[in-house]
């Protein structure tokens, strides 16, 4: 029996309509879900709170941690099944689905291991007591995913939430509906998680705000772009939350002189055109140093015309489609808009359908807006520079502050000029894109507030700090 069917893959009625499930790479019909409305949201927090306070966060560490630990077997157990969905519902292809997958699992058996953590410290006091904190889970998480790396992006935050003793309330995009969010339930089904505990509710704008309003969610896990990250950290300090904001990115990639080519295109055009540059760590910024850079180009565009784009389902391919029309539209208008503007097109620029060729662009400047804007498209702008300084800041320039690869055999130089580019995350000899799950994961400035996903991260995000006092008499004051 398949672990996802669309026959009951919603195991509760919503009220906010029916929305299809769509193969971008063909349009066909996948199936159908149920959108929340915000009377939807109300109800699962309210059911998931009981929960959490009545069956979760009491339990044993060991019982929480075994529930983790069968989740994470199950997404290998199910991997044919999930890749399917993966790679059709959000377009991804087969290598980058196993990917999410391999990285699911990894998430579940390190929440596990939050489960044990020692949960406080003993204090020194003034007074004749034992004064000592704790942590305890924040009652309720919500959690709002995009459509990008949907099961990721899902499990990064639903899977500590769950080991720390919380409930959770997720909101997956409703483009990755199934893979982001009802393959979840169905795995932390099979896997003996309490009834009540987790609850997909997919949904749009109005199931967002409702979430981050809810009185019963004094957390809020938000990834996607900066825009609505912004309107989602404004409404939750209204509320007097906490959000962890996980946002948009134009990460730089800085090849300086002494770099190897024949190494480094391959990267290069990885940070760029992977998933077909629908990451918010994709390499949306090329610096390349000058005595390079002619050859750069020209390396990189013969890579970008080799990539094959296709139906990553039917056929092998190394590029899938954009997620729908609005996505691809929006690249199109930054690629039209850098050419207007002097840009140099010297690969791709093309579509066939929702199938966009990797492009690369040369001549760019602060004027080109495929350079300056995060594109989430397969789009490698490419930009010359001539000393330390200059990169630095380049690098450094603009909203942005996500990811940071620096390509140099000179790994001390390396990281000296990493520490004068504000970026959450620095690989140096890489590209921008890697996630790991014992790694704390997220940016600065218009890319997030800071690391709050992976390792002890996870600890702060998803449980408060309790300081306690305990006397042996009754304390005695002077009136």
């Amino acid at each position: 029996m398949p672990l996802l069917d669309p026959t009951t893959w919603q195991t509760r009625p919503l009220s906010g309509g029916e929305h299809p499930v769509t193969e971008p790479a063909t349009g066909e019909r996948l199936g159908a879900v149920t959108l929340a409305a915000a009377d939807d949201v109300a109800a699962a927090a309210a059911r998931a709170a009981h929960a959490a306070r009545t069956e979760w966060a009491g339990a044993p560490h060991f019982v929480r941690a075994a529930v983790l630990r069968k989740a994470g077997d199950l997404f290998a157990e199910h991997a044919d099944e999930l890749r399917d969905w993966i790679v059709r519902e959000s377009g991804s292809i087969p290598g980058k689905a196993d990917f999410e997958l391999h990285v699911a699992a990894q998430e579940c058996y390190e929440a596990a291991a939050l489960a044990s953590r020692p949960t406080g410290q003993v204090l020194p006091s003034e007074a004749p007591r034992l004064s000592y904190t704790r942590r305890v889970p924040v009652g309720v998480v919500g959690v709002i995913a995009p459509f990008n790396a949907p099961l990721i992006l899902s499990i990064r935050s639903v899977a500590p939430a769950l080991a720390l003793g919380n409930g959770v309330v997720l909101k997956p995009d409703p483009r990755t509906a199934v893979c982001g969010g009802l393959a979840l339930a169905a795995v932390f089904a099979e896997a003996g998680l309490p009834d009540g505990l987790l609850h997909v509710l997919p949904g749009g704008a109005e199931a967002g705000q409702a979430l981050v309003a809810d009185p019963l969610v004094p957390v809020v896990s938000f990834t996607g772009s900066t825009g609505a990250g912004r309107a989602v950290g404004e409404a939750a300090g209204r509320h007097l939350k906490r959000a962890h904001l996980e946002l948009g990115g134009n990460s730089a990639l800085v090849v300086l002189a002494d770099a190897d080519l024949d190494a480094v295109i391959s990267t290069a055009a990885w940070g760029s055109f992977f998933h077909q540059g629908q990451i918010c760590m994709t390499t949306g910024r090329h610096l390349v140093h000058a005595s390079l850079y002619e050859e750069y180009v020209e390396r990189l565009a013969a890579k970008a015309d080799s990539l094959a784009v296709g139906d990553p389902y039917r056929e092998q391919v190394h590029l899938g489609p954009i997620i729908d029309d609005a996505q691809l539209a929006k690249i199109r208008g930054l690629v039209e808009a850098s050419t207007a503007r002097g840009a140099k097109l010297a690969a791709g620029g093309e579509h066939d359908r929702l199938f966009y060729r990797p492009t690369v662009l040369a001549g760019v400047d602060d004027t080109t807006p495929a350079y300056t804007e995060e594109v989430f498209g397969p789009v490698a702008p490419v930009r010359s520079f001539d000393t330390l300084d200059e990169v630095a800041a380049l690098a450094s320039a603009g909203p942005y502050g996500l990811s940071l690869g620096i390509v140099t055999r000179d790994t001390a130089r390396g990281l000296e000029l990493a520490d004068r580019i504000p970026t959450g995350i620095v690989h140096i000899n890489d590209q921008t894109v890697n996630d790991e799950a014992v790694a704390p994961f997220g940016g600065t400035a218009a890319s997030g507030t800071g690391a709050r996903f992976g390792g002890d991260a996870n600890l702060d995000a998803f449980t408060d700090i309790r300081w306690t006092t305990v006397r042996g008499d009754v304390a005695g004051y002077l009136f």
